[in-house]
């Protein structure tokens, strides 16, 4: 991906209160950073991004006619998924990958990192957020990411996973629905936790009151576009049943 701006909003005009957020959808790095020090190949893999994420949220927004924003920059720039003072925020190793561009950065370079990439994404998010509730709706947060089907040389038996902390209701909610699928193994809080202070869904979601969950997709059943076209369709679904009167889940 080529880099044009550190986040892209899709349907903004939207009347839908849902919003969908990807945090490591792009694996896009500006030109003043050049490579940070890696080949090509390195940019492929999910330490630059959540591969199938950007077609997917995308997607997911047109079916649901939702807004989106997308970071437009790669996590080995920034994470935008961590706290700004997270200490894995900029990442000097990543999973057995020295990232070179990021081994000696100084305190100037964070803080230029922090306002012309970070914050503007957060900034987006915030705006799209304070739309749905200027219209009078309550938000419903929904964050995107997918992890690795083999890590560490473990395979993954999840489909997906359920990451929450501040808002269990809406877990509950979601785990309930997922779990009607006969054959779907459905991850709560795995493969990763979403305890994580600071992070997207805390500082939108738990800081601001606002329903909000974090769904992770196995990267090998988005990378086909048909495979991608059945979590589309069940993706929809679940938000669509989350957002309506009488769903088992109430603002926590």
């Amino acid at each position: 991906m080529t880099y044009e701006s550190p986040f892209v909003a899709l349907r903004e005009a939207s009347d839908s209160r849902a919003l969908l957020v990807g945090d490591h959808a792009s694996n896009a790095v500006p030109a003043e950073l050049g490579t940070l020090g890696l080949g090509g190949g390195s940019f492929t893999r999910h330490i630059a991004y959540d591969l199938g994420v950007a077609a997917l949220v995308s997607e997911l927004s047109q079916a649901l006619q939702a807004p989106a924003v997308l970071a437009g920059f790669s996590r080995l720039v920034i994470d935008p998924n961590r706290a700004e003072d997270d200490p894995t925020l900029i990442m000097r190793l990543s999973d057995g990958e020295i990232i070179s561009g990021n081994a000696k950065i100084d305190a100037a370079e964070t803080a230029r990192r922090l306002s012309e990439y970070h914050r503007p994404y957060h900034d987006a998010i915030d705006r799209a957020l304070d739309r749905i509730i200027a219209a009078g709706d309550p938000p419903l947060l929904i964050s995107i990411h997918s992890f690795t089907p083999v890590w560490r040389g473990h395979a993954r038996p999840w489909h997906c996973g359920v990451l929450w902390a501040g808002d269990p209701a809406t877990a509950r909610s979601c785990l309930e629905f997922l779990r009607r699928e006969p054959g779907l193994v459905v991850g709560d809080n795995e493969p990763y936790s979403g305890e994580l202070e600071g992070d997207c869904m805390d500082r939108h979601g738990t800081r601001r009151n606002i329903d909000h969950v974090l769904i992770e997709l196995r990267q090998d059943l988005i990378a086909d576009p048909a495979d991608r076209s059945v979590w589309v369709k069940r993706l929809s679904a679940l938000v669509t049943y989350l957002m309506q009167p009488g769903a088992p889940h109430e603002q926590y």
